[in-house]
């Protein structure tokens, strides 16, 4: 059976779909010992695949929710020799991150060696909530509140919080935000359209999924029924 060969890299843990289309047009992939470009291009049981003259290969497919502490970088690698995500996580096993977040923001990643699984909770169309909790560095004004929910232009483009609540009665510098957005710095961003600078980020939970029992760089692996439903829920 073929597949293209972004999805055969995807299945074997190499990166999600989209990054492997971008390790292919980079020239970094090989079939058969040739460089392939075009992405539809598709893969056989018999074809021998490359990355950057690695042979891939098809492995057991690995999920982890991990609590990322502050000081580590979501990315598998650092030229700064900074701790990365993948190093807190003890594995023989191929993984990376799905999605990120910033140095010091804390709380709920994921990790797999699954581009798929990846995919799909990154894909925007899947609206995947995301809620963290925020200290702002001073009151959320009522005003500000209900714009966000409504939804400002960030970026050229409408954006808003689906839900806003406050954590601790009557501490309205500490708020929870639910959104579905995936954007790169996208809470901070959002409180700075009004001015507001945010302390400390923690994401309390994605795709419905918590780390509220795990210390810091505590992690464990996803329950199968866990996968199931997130698939079942957000698949289209």
């Amino acid at each position: 059976m073929e597949v293209r060969l972004n999805k055969f890299l995807a299945e074997c843990g190499i990166a999600s779909r989209r990054k492997a289309e971008e390790f292919i047009a980079s020239g970094r992939v090989t079939m058969n010992g040739k460089i392939v470009l075009e992405l539809s291009t598709k893969v056989g049981d018999k074809d021998v695949v490359a990355l950057d003259g690695e042979k891939v290969n098809a492995i057991k497919k690995v999920y982890y929710v991990l609590n990322k502490p502050k000081g580590v970088v979501t990315t598998t690698s650092d030229e700064k020799g900074r701790i990365t995500i993948t190093e807190l996580i003890k594995t023989n096993i191929r993984i990376f991150p799905i999605g990120r977040l910033d140095y010091n923001t804390t709380g709920v990643i994921f990790l797999t060696n699954d581009g798929d699984f990846a995919d799909l909770l990154l894909h925007p169309s899947n609206h995947i909530p995301r809620e963290y909790i925020a200290t702002l560095d001073r009151p959320l004004e009522e005003e500000h509140k209900l714009k966000f929910l409504k939804g400002i232009t960030l970026d050229g483009r409408k954006s808003k919080f689906t839900a806003i609540s406050y954590p601790s009665k009557g501490n309205f510098a500490k708020v929870c935000v639910i959104s579905e957005e995936g954007r790169n710095h996208f809470v901070k961003n959002m409180f700075a359209c009004f001015g507001y600078n945010v302390k400390t980020l923690h994401r309390r939970s994605f795709a419905g999924i918590t780390a509220d029992n795990m210390s810091p760089a505590g992690y464990r692996p996803l329950k199968s029924d866990e996968i199931k439903s997130v698939i079942k829920k957000y698949k289209k």
